[in-house]
């Protein structure tokens, strides 16, 4: 087995230079991600098992962590089911504005997240187009977890519909086709169908947006109200302890979710390589 791993590395490529290629890859991804991170699991580290503990379980960085990760998941969920159904209709239908629509998809993309916040916060606002509806019935939206899911939703949407319309592209309708002529109806068809064929690319889209909100903070800060253990998020924590001098205190709170964000990717990365064996072996 070892030798025919070697042997394939020893393989000749149409490309020379593998062995540098792979030492600049390794090079900026040391400097750039290995190295800062190591380093700050080191500064947490040095405070002591006991000393770390104390902080890693201090109630409001526990309740940070909480709304953190909590409203990232709930937000990647809805992402998962909403950015299927966008990239869906973006790709199978032709209509009028359907290119707008796709530009618009890219916006929470090319917009500072501080400019979606404000207009996030305007909007949901108790005095705001929507929030004033909702307090009709008695809801308040901004200033609660509610709008940091509604902010995280907002930049969370693009990875889902990006990484999923190229594969519903790529998906033939012939089979589609043959389903419904052997008389499947259309329910049956997408679950059956369409949908495992795209399932790794949407896990892969709702990770990504999971990701990208646990750390998300811009856009968040406006529309959550940063209430101490009710809409605080670790990020905003981080930055709070860096203005009162507690170093300890930040690096141990980015530690833990530099741990947990790390374990929940790679779980989800596991499930993606069992979904596409899965897939392959149909």
């Amino acid at each position: 087995m070892a030798a025919t791993s070697l042997g394939r590395l020893r393989q000749p490529s149409v490309i020379p230079g593998f062995g540098l290629a792979l030492g600049v890859a390794v090079t900026a991804l040391s400097l750039i991600v290995l190295i800062p991170l190591a380093a700050l699991m080191l500064r947490a580290g040095s405070l002591g098992p006991v000393r770390f503990w104390e902080l890693a379980t201090d109630p409001r960085t526990v309740a940070a962590l909480k709304v953190s990760f909590a409203t990232a998941f709930v937000a990647a969920a809805v992402n998962a089911i909403f950015g299927l159904a966008l990239a869906w209709v973006l790709v199978r239908y032709r209509f009028p504005g359907r290119r707008l629509i796709d530009a618009a998809v890219d916006l929470p993309f090319a917009l500072p997240t501080a400019v979606a916040g404000i207009a996030l916060a305007a909007v949901y606002a108790p005095n705001g187009a929507i929030g004033s509806i909702a307090k009709v019935f008695g809801v308040k939206i901004a200033f609660t977890p509610y709008g940091i899911i509604i902010a995280l939703i907002f930049i969370g949407l693009p990875f889902v519909v990006r990484t999923v319309q190229p594969v519903l592209e790529e998906t033939e309708r012939d089979i589609e086709e043959a389903a419904a002529l052997l008389g499947a109806n259309r329910l049956r068809t997408v679950f059956q169908v369409v949908l495992p064929q795209v399932l790794p690319a949407l896990l892969t889209g709702t990770a990504l947006a999971f990701a990208r909100g646990i750390g998300e903070y811009g856009s968040v800060i406006f529309i959550a109200g940063n209430i101490p253990m009710v809409s605080e998020i670790a990020p905003l924590l981080i930055v709070i302890r860096l203005e009162e001098f507690d170093y300890g205190g930040a690096t141990v709170i980015a530690t833990v979710m530099l741990v947990v964000s790390f374990v929940l990717l790679f779980t989800i990365n596991k499930l993606q390589a069992w979904t596409r064996r899965r897939l392959g072996d149909v």
